[in-house]
């Protein structure tokens, strides 16, 4: 995927966090510590810095939801994670994302804690993130 399709997909996608430019992901793309994971439709954009792995965002629309398109991506950040040598993961939701949150508890992802205030919603007002993680070793 283009960085121009990876942002009109994230669009699709979310309005909080806000979604991000295709110069955004141009920048994520170029950096040697990112990697992409895609699916028909959606995507996961992760980075390895040690033995840690972030999952930066994933993403599907709307109208490919509840296909397992998700799942997938996850399945793929693990993998690449640990062909990096990623021996954690974590990542950041908005704690009112109940979709996505119960998508990552059910692959074995953990909430660890949360950052009150995080995300600021389209109306300007703000989002606490929960903090959650995963053994990849």
């Amino acid at each position: 995927m283009t960085p121009a399709e990876l942002a009109a997909l994230h669009a699709a996608a979310f309005t909080t966090p806000r979604p991000w430019s295709e110069a955004e992901f141009a920048s994520l793309l170029s950096d040697p510590h990112c990697f992409l994971v895609t699916q028909a439709g959606a995507f996961a954009l992760g980075r390895v810095i040690a033995d840690e792995a972030e999952l930066l965002t994933i993403a599907t629309p709307p109208s490919l939801r509840r296909r397992g398109l998700g799942r997938a991506c996850l399945t793929g950040f693990d993998t690449a994670a640990r062909a990096r040598n990623a021996r954690q993961a974590f990542l950041e939701v908005a704690a009112n994302n109940a979709a996505a949150i119960a998508l990552y508890l059910g692959n074995g992802w953990t909430i660890s804690g949360k950052r009150p205030g995080y995300y600021r919603a389209p109306d300007g007002s703000r989002v606490d993130a929960q903090i959650l993680g995963k053994p990849l070793a």
